[in-house]
């Protein structure tokens, strides 16, 4: 039976669950600074916590934290591989693979840590990168097609042969507001020649580079458009992943970045809007230096807002008030910690910043396999016991 026929009506079109666009008006007013019956909630998960989750809950093979939770959405990735191809096993036994993907990556997955490790990459000198020219954004493979992919398949698991994307998107409409997903340039240099070569790059051949960046930039801005024209009355809002920031700062110049990734960023995010779609920009890293920028641009939330980077959600709420929306910022290392005192000082305490809308509880970067299973459940309990509105939050409460 294919869903379709689970929750179609006597046309034969597909219609969602009552709770599901609850779920979405839930979202979606969180997004325009309003207040919701209560704080949306969801997160990213790791593999190796949902193998743990299962097992300290007791919970069956196939228990999904955003099915046992009904978690608020989810998001989604097409294949934006440069190159749509199959993984390149170069070596594989029972503790590691190392394959090479279709951003000419070579990486190795050690099957007992969680990231996999760039060895190397195809391109390796800037004028290989010069010289490169990508397949088609719109290959309808990216959208319609089963495939290997890197960012699907080598991360804190290891996939070959990845659903097509459409088909996932079309599982979860009927139960989740689904956002779709596209990297932006920062984001592909780290996978296709590594943040190493890419900022040395742009300081040896700044001008150079930026002629690169921008080719990349539309490249992307391309696949974008026929991501969200292939998903076209089924996706709720759009993902940019854009890594630029490290601990301390960007890892370019605050006028580099506005020079040349920038205007990119706003492109995408208008062609969202254009769609009518939200927009969330996933960046790790202190952003501080050019957090207004992404105001400017018009972006709807910021997420991941990293404690450990120095970003705090109710001082950024204080300083920008409800120019935009944050989502995250709840410290992961907390989690991690496991103490339930902690953890109930720290998820009420921000809180604070959902005063007004504007928020969706996360964690500060993805709930790892050092999270355990009940400490995730105490989280959920909590957030879905004091985010409703009015907000009540005891002795945590503060003026915003």
């Amino acid at each position: 039976m294919s869903m379709f026929d689970t929750f179609g009506n006597s046309s034969g079109t597909a219609v969602r669950k009552e709770n599901t666009l609850k779920k979405l008006a839930r979202m979606n007013a969180a997004l325009r600074h309003q207040e919701p019956d209560r704080v949306p909630i969801s997160d990213f998960f790791w593999g190796g916590f949902i193998e743990r989750w299962r097992r300290e809950l007791s919970l069956p093979a196939d228990a999904n934290p955003h099915y046992h939770y009904d978690l608020d959405w989810i998001v989604t990735v097409p294949n934006m591989d440069p190159w749509i191809r199959p993984f390149e096993v170069l070596r594989e036994d029972a503790d590691e693979v190392v394959v090479k993907t279709g951003f000419g990556a070579i990486l190795c997955k050690h099957f007992e840590f969680p990231m996999p490790e760039m060895r190397a990459w195809e391109i390796d000198t800037f004028e290989k990168l010069e010289a490169a020219r990508f397949d088609d954004p719109r290959d309808p493979r990216r959208f319609f097609a089963a495939g290997d992919n890197q960012i699907a398949g080598v991360g804190d698991g290891f996939q070959r042969n990845s659903p097509p994307w459409f088909e996932t998107v079309k599982s979860l409409w009927p139960d989740f507001p689904v956002y779709g997903s596209i990297i932006e340039v920062s984001e592909c240099l780290t996978r296709l020649i590594g943040q190493q070569n890419a900022m040395m790059w742009m300081a040896e051949f700044p001008e150079r580079m930026g002629a690169v960046i921008n080719r990349i930039g539309a490249y992307y801005l391309e696949m974008a458009k026929a991501g969200m024209e292939a998903g076209a009355g089924l996706l709720d809002g759009l993902v940019i992943w854009g890594d630029v920031a490290y601990k301390k700062g960007t890892f370019m110049s605050p006028r580099y970045w506005r020079q040349y990734y920038k205007p990119w960023v706003a492109q995408i995010t208008a062609a969202a809007h254009a769609r009518g779609l939200p927009v969330i920009y996933h960046g790790c890293g202190n952003v501080k230096a050019i957090l207004s920028d992404f105001i400017e641009i018009g972006i709807d939330a910021y997420n991941p807002l990293e404690v450990k980077a120095g970003m705090d959600m109710l001082e950024l709420r204080r300083q920008y008030g409800h120019s935009i929306a944050f989502c995250g910022n709840s410290n992961i290392q907390i989690w991690e910690g496991g103490d339930l005192d902690t953890i109930r000082r720290e998820v009420l305490h921000k809180l604070n910043a959902a005063k007004g809308g504007g928020m969706i509880f996360q964690s500060d970067h993805s709930v790892s396999s050092a999270v355990s299973g009940h400490t995730y459940d105490y989280i959920v309990k909590l957030v879905r016991e004091y985010g409703r509105y009015p907000l009540e939050l005891a002795e945590f409460d503060e003026p915003m």
